[in-house]
């Protein structure tokens, strides 16, 4: 496809207008509808102040194939606002990942345990045996909330990204043959709220050859029961069984248990409130004409938060530690330039140059101990 047509494709995905474009890149909006309209070509400077601004690789541009479909982002909730430059940034990062991967040869991430089956054979019970299996297979243990990232990170290395978009309660996820298995959270969004999105995203990785497979049809949004049996192995994954019922026995007086215990309860699980409460509503085998009741007592925990419940919360760096790892053993060993450093990690060249100098340094190698 001749490179008039790519630039107007690349705008027009990104979901920006002429007049955005030219702000965003700097190059004149005139100039843009020139370069739309064959008038005349961009400069190389130009070309990839556009691919920044479109989160595409330079290559991309300079490519004579067909554009071919937009690869599946699938989200929870689609932001209204702003939703094809989200997904933009977030692919874009992914394939940044990947080409450090490629860069410092690194090992291939080993193949996530598929699901099988047909979509309409899953119900809660398989969701829920989906998720002790994952937690025996990565040793997640009873409490696996403030190890979970780390572990999809460092050993099944899922690429998670973090960024700010609306509306706050919703998550995306993404697996192609280019890039791998990735996740994108809400930046502004609580930890134990990341948590559970965490978990709802996983299972979509898990059962994406089920749901969204071939001659599924394509979807930008998961359908409501596949969003019900995410939360049933989310809530499965952070809190199982045989733990939940022990910490909320433990606190239970003459068969209730107060809100301040409930509290007590999620922060132990590192999840909200509201997922310990439906998890309460599911374990000790409450009916689903009980859901409205369950709503009621939800909004009454919540609402006593503030006075019950003083929990620190941190918060999420955009990028993987693993990414900028890879970045930074990719700048050190010449393999990247300190512009493309300072780029891929957000900082300046300035602060590049300072940590190269500090390497240079302190790089002496530590002798370990003969046995």
């Amino acid at each position: 496809m001749p490179l008039p047509d790519r630039l107007r494709a690349a705008r027009e995905r990104s979901g920006l207008t002429q007049a955005e474009a030219s702000v965003r890149s700097g190059v004149g909006e005139s100039s843009l509808s020139e370069f739309e309209g064959g008038k005349r070509e961009p400069s190389l400077g130009q070309l990839e102040a556009l691919g920044r601004a479109y989160h595409r690789p330079f290559a991309w541009f300079l490519e004579e194939t067909p554009i071919t479909s937009e690869p599946l982002v699938l989200w929870r909730q689609r932001p209204a606002a702003g939703a094809r430059d989200v997904e933009g940034r977030f692919l874009e990062l992914c394939r940044t990942y990947r080409r450090l991967e490629i860069l410092e040869q690194e090992p291939p991430a080993p193949p996530l345990p598929q699901a099988a089956g047909r979509a309409a054979e899953w119900d809660y019970r398989r969701a829920a045996e989906l998720a002790h299996t994952v937690r025996r297979t990565l040793a997640l243990g009873d409490r696996p909330g403030p190890v979970l990232l780390r572990v999809l990170e460092e050993v099944w290395k899922i690429k998670v990204f973090h960024l700010d978009f609306e509306p706050e309660g919703t998550a995306a996820s993404h697996v192609s043959g280019d890039v791998g298995a990735a996740i994108l959270l809400n930046r502004r969004s609580v930890r134990w709220r990341r948590n559970h999105d965490l978990a709802h995203e996983l299972f979509h990785l898990l059962t994406w050859n089920v749901f969204h497979g071939d001659g599924a049809a394509p979807a930008a949004e998961a359908w409501d029961g596949e969003e019900k049996l995410a939360t049933a192995f989310a809530a499965a994954l952070l809190m199982p069984e045989e733990a939940f019922r022990t910490a909320v026995d433990e606190r239970t007086r003459d068969g209730t248990i107060g809100p301040e215990a409930l509290h007590d309860v999620a922060r132990s699980f590192d999840v909200s409130v509201e997922s310990a409460i439906w998890r309460l509503h599911y374990v000790y085998g409450r009916r689903v004409e009980d859901g409205p009741g369950t709503r009621q007592l939800i909004e009454r925990a919540k609402a006593l938060t503030p006075s019950l419940a003083f929990r620190h919360d941190s918060p999420a760096p955009e990028l993987p530690a693993r990414f900028e790892s890879l970045a930074w053993h990719a700048l050190r060993g010449g393999r990247l330039s300190v512009g493309t450093f300072a780029r891929m990690t957000n900082t300046s060249r300035a602060q590049a140059l300072r940590l190269l100098a500090e390497d240079a340094r302190n790089g002496e190698a530590i002798p370990i101990p003969s046995p």
